[in-house]
């Protein structure tokens, strides 16, 4: 039998489609264009010169340190955040104890509090542990608030692994460890794939952190570094959009690579 088409579906994923991809094209024709020339025909305008010096701008800038900058504070935050939630949302999901449930609502509890409400006791703490104008003193405070969404996403996959197979583990002798390490972690990929994600976007779109607790140029993220492209008279608006483009390579790659196991955790697939 022949399926009818659906016009209807179509006609949505073309505007869609219209939706998505005009910024992007106005992104890039922007990126590719001289200062003196992208203003001509507008960000839509068909270019009549392509140039890839304002890429050359940026990396002269000092841009690439930024970049690494930020893939070691995602990196850092990606790690804390998975050797914390991972154990913890395995507690929390197997506990029948009433500390189990306060664990799991104090995290729920954390969902509540802005970053923007603590931020100058976060400031304190982190001066007084030595870390202000480091990436670690980054990496602390952004690991923190992201382990709440993240316990909360976690604990949501350990909870589609059937009651069974921890039964058994059990009858096998395995230790608690040894049940997470080898049914929970490989069963609760999909939703590992999404904490990860989540956490390096948090790290990598960070804004607050990176301006209060850093204020050298070894430390500067790609958020603070595309300022050096506005100045006190107006803006390189083709290296401005060259820098974002370079900025959002990195995530956009994690993305490809997390992509099927990212959809499956947020539609609740968890581990199965």
């Amino acid at each position: 039998m022949r399926t009818r088409p659906n016009y209807a579906a179509g006609a949505a994923a073309f505007v869609w489609l219209l939706i998505i991809g005009v910024p992007l094209y106005a992104l890039l024709n922007t990126a590719l264009q001289p200062p003196s020339k992208y203003t001509g025909k507008g960000p839509l305008g068909l270019p009549t010169a392509l140039t890839f010096d304002n890429f050359g701008t940026v990396l002269d800038s000092g841009f690439l340190q930024y970049i690494w900058n930020t893939v070691f504070v995602a990196a850092g935050t990606v790690a804390i955040v998975l050797a914390l939630g991972i154990p913890i949302s395995y507690a929390v999901v197997r506990g029948r104890g009433w500390y189990s449930r306060g664990v799991f609502r104090l995290f729920l509890l954390g969902l509540a509090i802005p970053s923007q409400a603590v931020i100058i006791p976060l400031f304190l703490i982190v001066n007084d542990l030595g870390f202000y104008d480091t990436l670690w003193g980054i990496i602390l405070p952004t690991a923190a608030f992201a382990l709440p969404v993240s316990v909360l996403v976690l604990s949501g996959g350990m909870r589609d692994i059937s009651t069974e197979l921890y039964e058994a583990m059990a009858l096998d002798g395995a230790s608690p460890a040894r049940s997470l390490l080898t049914l929970v972690v490989p069963m609760s990929k999909s939703a590992i794939a999404t904490t990860s994600v989540f956490a390096a976007l948090q790290a990598w779109n960070g804004f607050l952190f990176p301006l209060i607790m850093t204020q050298s140029d070894d430390t500067k993220l790609v958020t603070l570094g595309l300022y050096n492209f506005v100045s006190q008279y107006g803006a390189n608006v083709p290296a401005l959009l060259a820098a974002v483009l370079l900025s959002a390579a990195p995530i956009l790659v994690v993305y490809l690579f997390a992509r099927r196991a990212l959809v499956a955790g947020l539609m609740g697939a968890g581990g199965k």
